[in-house]
């Protein structure tokens, strides 16, 4: 049977002992969509979006490296772990949907999902804050997991 491996027998919050894992290569990847009406669509040029703040998706991609490698920081039970890499693309799909894609890469004990999930979240939340001055019809309508190497398992979202 399952359980959450962040609670203790007395069900309070824990950190995870992993003193006793091999270090291996670990990597993960991440993706959020976010779904933006035309008139941000309309102002797509060059592969990027410009606007008085700056480019966009560069800003985006900056701040989602640098979103996983604070995700520590954030998240409170996380282990800090030293990034070797973290690569974010940002691509408009055919749905004309903003998807970005986070990929965190380390050597360690523990995974690097919460690093990419982390990562792509930051760069959605990015490209709203930019392009909130077109307009606030949003949404970031997913975060998830795409794969995951390294470890106890592996992982692949069959979607």
């Amino acid at each position: 049977m399952n359980s959450f491996s962040h609670l203790n027998k007395n069900n309070d919050p824990t950190m995870v002992d992993v003193s006793n894992k091999d270090i291996t290569t670990r990597v993960a990847i991440a993706q959020s969509t976010v779904v933006v009406p035309q008139e941000i669509i309309d102002q797509f040029h060059d592969d990027d979006i410009q606007t008085k703040k700056g480019s966009v998706f560069q800003t985006a991609i900056l701040a989602g490296i640098m979103g996983s490698k604070k995700t520590s920081d954030l998240i409170p039970l996380c282990h800090p772990l030293m990034i070797n890499k973290s690569h974010v693309e940002i691509n408009i799909n055919e749905s004309n949907e903003i998807v970005i894609t986070c990929m965190a890469k380390t050597e360690g004990k523990t995974g690097v999902e919460m690093e990419a999930l982390t990562g792509a979240s930051i760069a959605a939340l990015t490209i709203y804050d930019m392009c909130k001055a077109f307009s606030h019809n949003i949404i970031i309508k997913e975060t998830k997991l795409i794969e995951k190497i390294g470890g106890k398992s592996n992982f692949r979202n069959k979607e």
